[in-house]
């Protein structure tokens, strides 16, 4: 029963994702995060245009509020509008970039635009990208284009955990168009790096070393220390509680 339960609701989380990313298409949006509050359903939706998803007056939030209680059944769905920082590694951006350019200026130019975006992706700091678009792109025969530059995995955990991919399409006169995104983004760490370090950076790593060791010896002492001083001032209270007890003696008997 509480399977169940889960899959409903991570089903009804896709679902509207889903609605979301289909509503708020060639706004700049990139992905959204549903997260469960005492106050009900709270919704961040990421994207580089926060004045288009908006709306005048808040009028695009408040239908997509009274669509989410009607649709979905969401008791008090909260929406948020999250910027995203860097969005030329944000593979959903740039593959809705691509597309809303292809329908604006047609397919006569889709080798400027993938080599152009291709660029803005490395110069943002990726490791590696890969663009591939599929379609008829130029001539009436339907073929793959495909734009890559710097390293990217194509096998293993880090190419299946780990990249940045998406699949999106441009609705043009000649037919739809295939864009899909590859993107590996500088935080990903390689397990096959080399990292040359100067003899400088060596003898200071060395020195970090042997601090922590010394600090890690010099613990046990720090603690029979600690018990020590404590020893000795329940020692010392003891004395003090026994001359005051034996003074106390005294002024009685006299």
């Amino acid at each position: 029963m509480i399977e169940r339960q889960f899959v409903s609701q991570k089903l009804k989380e896709f679902q509207v994702q889903e609605y979301i990313a289909k509503e708020l298409s060639r706004t700049g949006y990139s992905h959204t995060e549903i997260k469960r509050t005492p106050l009900g359903e709270k919704i961040v939706v990421y994207t580089t245009r926060p004045g288009m998803v908006v709306g005048k007056k808040g009028e695009n939030i408040q239908k997509l509020t009274e669509v989410l209680k009607k649709k979905f059944k969401m008791e008090n769905p909260q929406i948020e509008i999250g910027e995203i920082h860097n969005p030329f590694l944000d593979v959903s951006y740039v593959a809705d970039r691509i597309a809303s350019t292809l329908e604006r200026f047609g397919p006569q130019r889709f080798k400027s635009v993938g080599y152009k975006m291709l660029q803005s992706i490395l110069d943002a700091g990726a490791i590696g990208a890969e663009i591939v678009i599929s379609g008829k792109v130029p001539s009436a025969r339907a073929k793959r284009w495909r734009f890559k530059a710097g390293h990217l995995k194509k096998s293993g955990d880090i190419a299946m955990s780990f990249i940045s991919r998406t699949v999106a399409a441009a609705r043009l006169k000649s037919g739809i168009i295939g864009i899909k995104i590859s993107i590996m983004t500088p935080d990903i760490l390689l397990p096959d790096k080399i990292i040359i370090k100067t003899p400088q950076q060596v003898v200071e790593e060395q020195k970090e070393e042997e601090k922590v060791v010394a600090e890690e010896k010099e613990k046990p002492k720090r603690a029979r220390r600690k018990k020590a001083e404590k020893k000795e001032g329940k020692k010392a209270e003891a004395e003090v509680a026994e001359g005051e007890g034996e003074k106390n003696a005294e002024s009685k008997k006299e």
